[in-house]
């Protein structure tokens, strides 16, 4: 029942992510993380049933299997870390774990060598895809029936028996751990889309805010502007028409009224001067949800998004941006700078996550792109300095 309960255990080590820590918090998440201890448990019974701590003083220590057992949990240790570490080197670990397990089934015939093949599948369902996990497994376990007839040297009828109870709690493991994973990318999912709302519920609030500007820059212009115009050529006829005294008067109020009006044309310059949408806001609440990457936001002091679809069309790339970031990097810090070139607006999204490879764009950025040549902008991708991927967009800066 121990391998049974590690197999739980540890599906829901990856459900909760408690493996997706960066590699400053990887000792810590390993130690301590009862999750994690699970696996060792169940390595934990392996490794007693085979030592000489109980009852088997001839087998004497190092042993060749505490050789094998010891290399494979630290192997398994790394594989732990999957999140954090390249793929090609999980890979390489991975294979290098497939057969440390195999040369465990083979050097050590005992009853309980058989939880690392539960332990590895576990890894092979992160890793491989359906078809390639059912072939895998198949193999694994004609490797693991012949090791029961040949080395170990059981008849046939209990290797089948054993074969068939190894298969079920596989089976197990990898349905545990499918429905974990399947259940982590949908709570990614509900963040992203969460994420998602709460941006164009501000993006919708600042660009209400700027169209009541814009009406009141034009009422302040148009209305009251033009009735205080007639106020002050009233006032002009008036003074002309009364004696010196009272045409003193008149020119004071007269004056007022100009003043009045300068102060209205300043009003509604100001009003013009701050038209447009301010991303910063929106931008905060887009990386809210997100425990990791986190935002870092620079934006140049009086820079304005002139029109909604082109803060839309910004706030979208920096959602796709932190999406990738967050599943493909992991980066822990994702930089955002909004700046004016000459006679545009760009937008600079930078991570420190790995990139591995050539820059290729995805569906999101591809749609990114056209999104962005709509709007007469572009879009660069290029690698970070940080050691992530790298996000230039251009778009202009006059209204059309």
């Amino acid at each position: 029942m121990t391998f049974s309960f590690a197999v739980v255990v540890i599906g829901r080590a990856r459900y909760t992510g408690g493996m997706k820590e960066r590699w400053k918090e990887a000792a810590r998440e390993l130690l301590i993380n009862p999750l994690a201890w699970a696996s060792y448990a169940a390595w934990i019974a392996v490794w007693l049933a085979v030592s000489a701590v109980f009852g088997r003083p001839e087998a004497g220590f190092p042993s060749l299997a505490d050789g094998i057992l010891f290399a494979w949990l630290l192997c398994w240790m790394y594989c732990l870390l999957d999140e954090m570490i390249p793929a090609r080197a999980y890979d390489a670990s991975l294979a290098l774990l497939t057969g440390l397990t195999a040369a465990a089934l083979w050097w050590i015939p005992a009853g309980t060598t058989p939880i690392l093949l539960i332990l590895l599948a576990t890894q092979f369902t992160n890793r491989l895809s359906a078809p390639w996990l059912a072939l895998t497994l198949v193999v694994i376990n004609l490797f693991f029936a012949g090791v029961m007839i040949g080395p170990w040297d059981v008849n046939r009828e209990s290797a089948l028996l054993t074969l068939l109870g190894m298969a079920g709690f596989q089976l197990f493991a990898v349905m545990v751990m499918t429905y974990a994973n399947k259940a982590e990318r949908m709570a990614d999912d509900l963040k992203s889309v969460n994420a998602r709302l709460l941006a164009t519920r501000s993006l919708l609030s600042e660009t209400a805010r700027d169209q009541e500007r814009l009406r009141l820059s034009r009422e302040l212009h148009d209305v009251a502007g033009h009735k205080v115009t007639a106020l002050k050529l009233n006032l002009r006829g008036l003074a002309r028409r009364l004696d010196d005294e009272a045409a003193a008067e008149v020119d004071k109020a007269t004056a007022l009224a100009d003043e009045l009006l300068q102060d209205l044309r300043s009003v509604v310059r100001h009003l013009r001067e701050t038209e447009g949408i301010d991303l910063a806001e929106s931008l905060h609440e887009l990386g809210r949800p997100f425990p990791r990457p986190q935002l870092a936001i620079e934006i140049d002091e009086h820079i304005r998004v002139p029109r909604a679809d082109q803060a839309e069309a910004m706030l979208r790339m920096v959602q796709e941006a932190l999406t990738n970031a967050a599943r493909h990097g992991p980066a822990d810090v994702l930089r955002v700078r909004l700046q004016r070139g000459g006679e545009r607006l760009v937008l600079t999204i930078d991570d420190d996550g790995r990139l591995s490879g050539e820059v290729r764009p995805g569906n999101g950025l591809t749609g990114m792109q056209e999104r962005l040549a709509e709007l007469d902008g572009s879009l660069e991708l290029g690698r970070s300095d940080l050691g992530g991927l790298k996000l230039t967009a251009s778009l202009p800066l006059e209204l059309h």
